[in-house]
């Protein structure tokens, strides 16, 4: 860790607030609403999958981009220094998310097949200790209403330093304003940056085990529980490690994206930055591909009718193209895009890269609802569930344009590197 340089002052840089940002992301809400209206009244078993397919995506890839942040915080990370804010500013999406969770609790028959099937298929009933309504209702509340709350506290872990090292003078009102909230029972900031890092530390390992729970179960319950007789002890596995990845790229896409709009942005996020984040990239790109095939090979093998539904369902007539499409997008692409050491340093070739990563953990994550739901490819519903998703990145983008310009950039406060633990050497006792 030694050689990784952190400069003695790091200033505090604010994106500029923009009505015209503002405008536009207002606008794709707009245009997500309608889409989901219009189909809603079309075809309500459509419209439901695809508002729960992107609230799988966004949910994930913020929550996974928190939790990228504390996986840095666990092994005392130094090179993400200047990436380090980027990952909080997804939690301020973590709220408005919890609240576009709350419609989906009220689904029924027309997106949870079990629910008829509870009458009269025995192996659905076996299943009912889980899948009931109120236990449904009780855990995708509790849930996500804690993982989402330890994600935003420990954004504000990250950020509360901060606020003792800028100059108020230069803030606007907004700024003023949370700086106030922020600095409430003030310690001092060499005492606050000690009591964050020291929190932050504790809280990570918490968050990493509440997050791989929670998250299988919202992949159990929106996903896996509508082919009521398929089940994958890999499955829940497999979404959270995939939102983790999306986090990942979610990190270097937004990383590439700071440096075109701030000179120290471009300075800090260097060669190192950019090298190690697109080999966490890369690598958890093959790592998505063994969870997949890790599923799919025992499903080929065993050749057993309830385990070969699902994949049955999405290599047919429509959803096959789709399901190449995915594994191009998720899989060969990026890691055929990534391989050696320039492209992960280039930084355009590294922003477009994440973005096909993160387009097709989108795509996967449609992928793995709507088929269960619609037998038959519409690419009619398709466009409708990109009007959908329009919404949703407005509200995404938003909420993430709206920290960047309330919060410096790049992490002020920097932790204090610990002494490496080294085994003492001992002279050898002196034989008698």
């Amino acid at each position: 860790m030694a050689h990784i340089h952190i400069p003695d002052q790091v200033e505090a840089r604010f994106l500029p607030r923009n009505g015209a940002a503002r405008m536009i992301f207002g606008a794709m809400f707009v245009i997500g609403v309608v889409s989901f209206i219009v189909r809603l009244g079309q075809d309500p078993t459509a419209a439901w999958g695809s508002y729960v397919s992107n609230w799988m995506f966004f949910s994930s890839i913020a929550m996974g981009a928190v939790m990228f942040l504390a996986a840095t915080t666990i092994v005392k990370a130094r090179w993400n220094w200047s990436l380090r804010r980027v990952g909080a500013a997804f939690a301020a999406f973590l709220p408005v998310a919890f609240v576009l969770l709350i419609p989906m609790l009220f689904l029924r028959e027309n997106y949870f097949p079990w629910i008829e099937e509870m009458d009269y298929d025995y192996i659905v009933q076996q299943k009912a200790a889980y899948l009931n309504i109120p236990f449904l209702m009780v855990r995708n509340i509790v849930g996500p209403a804690i993982l989402f709350s330890m994600g935003v506290y420990f954004a504000y872990l990250a950020i509360r330093p901060d606020m003792g090292l800028v100059d108020e003078s230069k803030l606007d009102a907004g700024q003023k304003s949370w700086r106030e909230r922020l600095m409430a029972g003030w310690r001092g900031q060499e005492a606050e940056e000690t009591r964050s890092w020291k929190r932050m530390g504790a809280l990570a390992p918490a968050l990493a085990l509440v997050y791989a729970l929670v998250m299988s179960f919202v992949a159990y319950d929106y996903a896996m529980s509508l082919d009521s007789h398929w089940f994958s002890t890999l499955f829940g596995g497999w979404y959270f490690m995939g939102a983790f990845w999306g986090g990942i790229a979610l990190t270097a896409f937004t990383g590439m994206w700071l440096r075109k709009r701030d000179d120290f942005a471009h300075k800090w996020i260097g060669i190192q930055q950019r090298h190690d984040i697109g080999k966490l990239a890369f690598g958890f790109t093959v790592f998505w591909t063994y969870l997949f095939f890790a599923q799919y090979i025992v499903i080929w093998y065993g050749k057993l009718p309830w385990e070969q539904s699902y994949m049955i369902q999405r290599a047919g007539e429509g959803w096959g193209s789709y399901s190449v499409g995915v594994i191009l997008l998720c899989f060969v692409i990026p890691f055929a895009a990534l391989l050696g050491r320039k492209p992960k340093i280039n930084p355009m070739w590294l922003q477009a890269i994440t973005g096909i990563i993160l387009f097709g953990l989108w795509s996967e994550r449609f992928w793995l609802v709507v088929p269960s739901l619609m037998d038959a490819y519409s690419g009619m519903n398709h466009v409708y569930h990109l009007g959908i998703g329009i919404g949703f990145l407005g509200l995404f983008l938003g909420c993430v344009r709206w920290f960047f310009s309330t919060f410096p950039v790049i992490q002020i406060w920097q932790p204090q590197p610990q002494d490496e633990m080294m085994e003492a050497e001992v002279a050898p006792a002196e034989v008698a």
